[in-house]
């Protein structure tokens, strides 16, 4: 894979200009996930080296271990989900608020909402349906998450309620490491559950579960995995910060530049230091080649996406005031922060800009993107207080929640 890997001819200018690292080496946390797949191969494939750094990635077990690294400094750096540095910022869940820094988005799309084969074998296997078993007298389902700020919960949560279902009513929630939902799964003690690739693949192949709807159903091009650390070490450290972003930049771009190099790509996460998982359950969604299950297959417009022209790095600012509609919409946030400040503070946007311009990536003109959701409701950041109260379903003054984080 590494000879079509091949940065920019200049990026040795930043190692030794004003711009050079005050930090060459980085420990970078991630999780096994294909959407990990741009910093495995931006610290493998020589696109770290040329900016002076070298990459010690760091599989994580679980995404409360990940924050708790970073928050104590093993990790410099990780992958990670966007409500789970907003919920640090905020205060949210146990943990004392630290100032966090998102410095660029790594993917779209990509994740699935899975229903076990028992399930399957009882016909629940479209949305009226599972409203129905839902709404029955039998016991309440359980499904899992991977964290409960993260985007996993916000996604489960979203489409349960977009169908009927209150989900933090009528079925049971709880917070699984996502390369640990499929044992779940076999073993029988949970239902269903809403986590990233290849963890839904892997329970088709195993034949233990069915996807029921994809995260891009929900959203098309929604916001999914960043690359994330505390504002202190972009403060301490504002060229490495820099450095890190446009070299994972360049292997975001690398990915996404050929079928070939995503096949190249699967291969190479699913060794077992990284997702340890078989290559039939990475490489087909990663290509968009998806089939449920249930006997439906499709080329997906919405794949997992790494760059699309630097589309999927920006860090939008309408992005984050999503998910902190939705911790209001939930009841994590017991009252309205000051959304637009907030996002101010965690995108680093004047950083993103100037590493993407460096590397001639176009920069969207504005930091607020719009989209319309599966239930018909637009998102553009304008209005972000009015849009959480908007919901026929929330729990504005239920901070319940809090209490699982």
């Amino acid at each position: 894979m590494s000879e079509h890997a091949v940065p920019r001819d200049d990026a040795l200018a930043w190692v030794n200009g004003s711009d050079a690292p005050e930090k060459s080496a980085l420990n970078l946390g991630f999780m096994a996930l294909t959407d990990s797949a741009s910093l495995i191969v931006a610290a493998t494939q020589g696109f770290a080296q040329p900016y002076g750094l070298t990459l010690n990635l760091q599989r994580q077990a679980s995404w409360a271990t990940l924050r708790d690294k970073l928050l104590s400094g093993e990790l410099h750096a990780a992958q990670g989900l966007y409500g789970l540095l907003y919920a640090v910022h905020l205060g949210i869940g146990g943990t004392p608020p630290v100032d966090m820094a998102v410095l660029m988005g790594l993917s779209q799309n990509g994740q699935s909402i899975n229903l076990s084969q028992p399930l399957q074998a009882a016909g629940v296997t479209h949305p009226e349906a599972l409203r129905a078993r839902v709404h029955g007298k039998g016991a309440k389902l359980t499904l899992a998450q991977t964290f409960p700020t993260g985007t996993h919960a916000l996604w489960l949560y979203y489409w349960l309620a977009s169908q009927g279902i209150h989900p933090l009513e009528d079925v049971r929630t709880l917070v699984v490491p996502p390369s640990q939902m499929v044992a779940h799964l076999r073993a029988g003690r949970i239902d269903g559950f809403c986590a990233g690739e290849p963890w839904g693949a892997q329970a088709i192949a195993e034949r233990k579960g069915f996807t029921l709807a994809t995260s891009q159903s929900i959203w098309a091009d929604h916001p999914e995995k960043v690359l994330g650390c505390t504002q202190a070490f972009v403060d301490a450290y504002p060229n490495t910060a820099r450095a890190l972003v446009m070299a994972v930049l360049e292997a975001s771009r690398f990915i996404d530049q050929s079928d070939d190099n995503r096949r190249s790509t699967a291969q190479l996460i699913s060794a077992r230091e990284y997702l340890d998982a078989p290559l039939n359950a990475i490489q087909p969604r990663l290509l968009g080649q998806y089939e449920d299950g249930n006997g439906h297959a499709w080329l997906d417009a919405h794949r997992l996406r790494f760059f699309d022209g630097g589309q999927v790095n920006m860090p939008y600012l309408s992005d984050g005031l999503w998910f902190m509609t939705q911790f209001r919409r939930w009841g994590l946030l017991r009252e309205d922060p000051d959304y637009f400040e907030v996002a101010r503070q965690v995108q680093q946007l004047k950083l993103y800009q100037e590493a993407a311009a460096a590397l001639a990536i176009v920069v969207p003109a504005s930091p607020l993107r719009s989209a319309t959701l599966l239930d018909g409701k637009v998102w553009d950041g304008s209005d972000p207080a009015g849009y959480a109260r908007s919901f026929a379903l929330h729990a504005l003054a239920d901070a319940s929640l809090t209490s699982a984080l």
